[in-house]
């Protein structure tokens, strides 16, 4: 194993991993709109359905978009037009009460783990893994530790913004300012596709 690669690795990926993102601009949110508790199957789906798309890539799927680079094309512009809708739902999303029946809710676990094959940073994030630090260790288990890593550091990070956007609900506690704010955060979300068109 290379330790230098290792903690090279590591590095890139806390960077990546506590950044703003579609990810974490979503958990933000929903964290301040539903709360922690209500946010948690969100945060378990981001965190397993990212690190199963690094296991998955990994293991040889990338070849496939390497055969038919079309597919990631799709893939980008599904993700684009997803992350507009999400940025709507988020701009209109109003603080839910506690004797309030908000059927509509966060995101689910599913909802979220499949989000992650047209979020655009993830990609970025999960070409990085791959290919820059495929050295750590011989294969399988470079895919093995790059895994664990994404699960422990994913795990980490969804909690903290999702924490942080719910420890803003004592200060964020109106309807306007919980719209003021989910409108931000829509808007942040919006300009996180940048990097799409700017590779594009």
């Amino acid at each position: 194993m290379s330790q230098p690669l290792l903690i090279a690795f590591v590095v890139f990926a806390v960077v990546m991993f506590f950044t703003p993102g579609p990810n974490n601009i979503m958990l933000l949110s929903s964290g301040l709109t539903y709360g922690f508790r209500r946010t948690l199957p969100h945060i378990a789906g981001i965190t397993v359905g990212f690190a199963f798309m690094v296991g998955a890539v990994g293991v040889g799927l990338g070849t496939i978009f390497i055969a038919y680079p079309v597919l990631q094309t799709i893939l980008k512009y599904a993700g684009v037009a997803y992350l507009v809708y999400l940025a709507a739902a988020i701009a209109i999303a109003e603080p839910v009460m506690p004797e309030q029946d908000n059927r509509r809710g966060p995101m689910t676990f599913w909802g979220a783990a499949m989000f992650q094959w047209i979020n655009a940073k993830g990609w970025v994030m999960v070409i990085g893994t791959i290919t820059a630090y495929a050295a750590i260790a011989t294969y399988p288990w470079n895919i093995t530790i790059q895994v664990v890593l994404s699960l422990i550091l994913g795990a980490l990070s969804c909690t903290a913004w999702a924490m942080f956007g719910s420890s803003l609900r004592p200060i964020l506690s109106s309807r306007r300012t919980v719209r003021a704010f989910n409108v931000i955060m829509a808007v942040l979300l919006l300009a996180s596709l940048y990097p799409v068109f700017m590779h594009a």
